[in-house]
């Protein structure tokens, strides 16, 4: 009796994790991706790229943010992840995504990430302007001098037009996004939130592998 309940009992939670968890036997396009015409080179061609797209004024990337970041510090080594900042043509987001170059430039983007949409998003900090993103990121522990040479820098500002550029090329008309090995925007149109989006786009890397090893 008590085998046969334990039994019931198991069935029971099987099916209800069938319901809570679909599982996608087959990918459709359209529906879970649309290809990327025509398909974009790399920046690591060796290895199947990720790039998130994303801006820290976009309050779902706020929230994504940590979601995805979990994500990627599992990625199998065959996988590679980067992040491009978006402006969409917006003069305040293209200001947070020279901040997003500069603090890679300054490498104080780790320690501060998770910062800046912190104080975007829940201390309402208004970080839009050149001005009051120095003044910030002064207030963080960064030098002031450091960091402003390498906001205003060649570098940081081609690197800031390039991701603008990709933006068009890629296609991506919303953020956050996820496009995969350069062929692949992961669309997720049935998806019930972004904490969904990184296992279809795991779904949608198996089938960018599968692509490399018909070649």
């Amino acid at each position: 009796m008590h085998q046969g309940r334990s039994g019931w009992l198991i069935a029971i939670t099987l099916a209800l994790l069938a319901v809570v968890l679909p599982v996608r036997a087959e990918l459709v396009v359209g529906r879970d991706y649309v290809p990327i015409i025509p398909a974009q080179i790399t920046d690591t061609p060796a290895k199947i790229e990720v790039i998130e797209f994303f801006s820290y004024g976009c309050p779902h990337c706020s929230d994504f943010h940590p979601i995805v970041g979990k994500w990627a510090a599992a990625l199998p080594s065959d996988v590679t992840f980067k992040r491009v900042p978006v402006t969409f043509g917006r003069p305040p987001w293209a200001s947070l995504a020279r901040l997003f170059y500069a603090l890679e430039t300054t490498g104080d983007l780790a320690r501060l990430d998770s910062a800046v949409f912190n104080a975007l998003h829940k201390a309402g900090s208004k970080l839009y302007d050149d001005q009051s993103i120095i003044a910030w990121v002064t207030a963080q522990g960064v030098d002031a001098k450091r960091f402003t040479e390498a906001y205003n820098s060649f570098a940081v500002v081609s690197k800031a037009k390039r991701a603008d550029q990709m933006v068009q090329t890629y296609k991506i008309q919303g953020v956050p996004a996820m496009t995969v090995d350069g062929k692949y925007l992961v669309t997720g149109k049935e998806l019930k939130g972004l904490a969904e989006l990184p296992a279809l786009t795991d779904q949608v890397i198996g089938m960018a592998r599968s692509d490399r090893k018909k070649k």
